[in-house]
């Protein structure tokens, strides 16, 4: 797609969920705010049991652009973003951006991928292009993960390398554009599946380089029902994509038939 010019980007959000990240968070908080001193903050925690949430409460009763919400349950990182998406486009801020609370996304990178919002309605922090690096990754894992994003480009015709990337901005208008009523999927899917709305809503995506940290606090959270998730849906929604072709070149077909002699 071509780039053109955006409106100028002010008002930011960044979106942290948390569950169980009370010894990453402040550090994390502290990096946004030093690199992205504009932006407001929102923690938006999943009813963590070690804590989390109090320390997100005093972080916010310390600088007035932390914000906590407050979630009853733990319920995924598709949901908590998708609360969060709500309270920017509520707020009018111009720009959202995920970011990851286990220090995996380097803040510290954030200002080139705003900056690329000019020219973009969702700017990814990719890993698998020219100039993006994974630290302290086992090999098997970096196999799986190029995988699984080959296989989601080819089968989905997006032209993105890294669609499970959980470093990203979107410009508020984009989220409005994407449809996001009825999203229902969580993690490495939920980046799939609104990577896959903002191509078919004819949105600009820009892939930025980024280094990716492994966490070196804490426990991941994604198990292996989230992979089978990711590979189930982008399987159906691949059939679906190439089904849909196939019924665009028959009807072009049955279109150009000439229309034989009936006398």
């Amino acid at each position: 797609m071509t780039t053109t010019q955006r409106e100028p980007v002010t008002r930011v959000a960044v979106l942290i969920p948390t569950y169980n990240e009370r010894d990453n968070l402040p550090g994390i908080v502290a990096r946004v705010r030093a690199n992205v001193p504009a932006a407001d903050v929102f923690v938006l925690d999943d009813g963590s049991p070690d804590g989390t949430g109090q320390v997100a409460d005093d972080l916010a009763s310390a600088d007035p652009q932390v914000h906590v919400v407050h979630r009853a349950a733990k319920e995924g990182l598709g949901k908590a973003y998708l609360a969060g998406f709500a309270i920017v486009l509520e707020r009018g801020y111009d720009a959202a951006v995920e970011m990851d609370a286990d220090g995996s996304h380097l803040p510290e990178q954030l200002p080139s991928l705003l900056a690329a919002l000019g020219e973009a309605d969702l700017v990814i922090g990719a890993r698998w292009v020219k100039g993006g690096e994974v630290r302290n990754w086992p090999a098997r894992r970096k196999v799986l993960s190029v995988g699984a994003n080959l296989y989601t480009k080819v089968l989905l015709g997006m032209a993105v390398n890294d669609a499970t990337a959980g470093y990203r901005v979107y410009r508020a208008s984009a989220l409005r554009a994407m449809g996001l009523q009825g999203v229902e999927s969580q993690g490495y899917c939920f980046q799939i599946d609104l990577t896959l709305r903002a191509v078919r809503a004819g949105l600009t995506v820009v892939e930025v380089p980024i280094t990716f940290v492994e966490r070196e606090v804490g426990v991941s959270k994604m198990g292996q029902d989230i992979v089978r998730e990711a590979l189930t849906s982008v399987t159906r929604w691949g059939i679906e994509h190439r089904v849909g072709q196939l019924r665009s070149v028959a009807g072009r077909v049955r279109g150009r038939e000439p229309v034989g002699d009936r006398s």
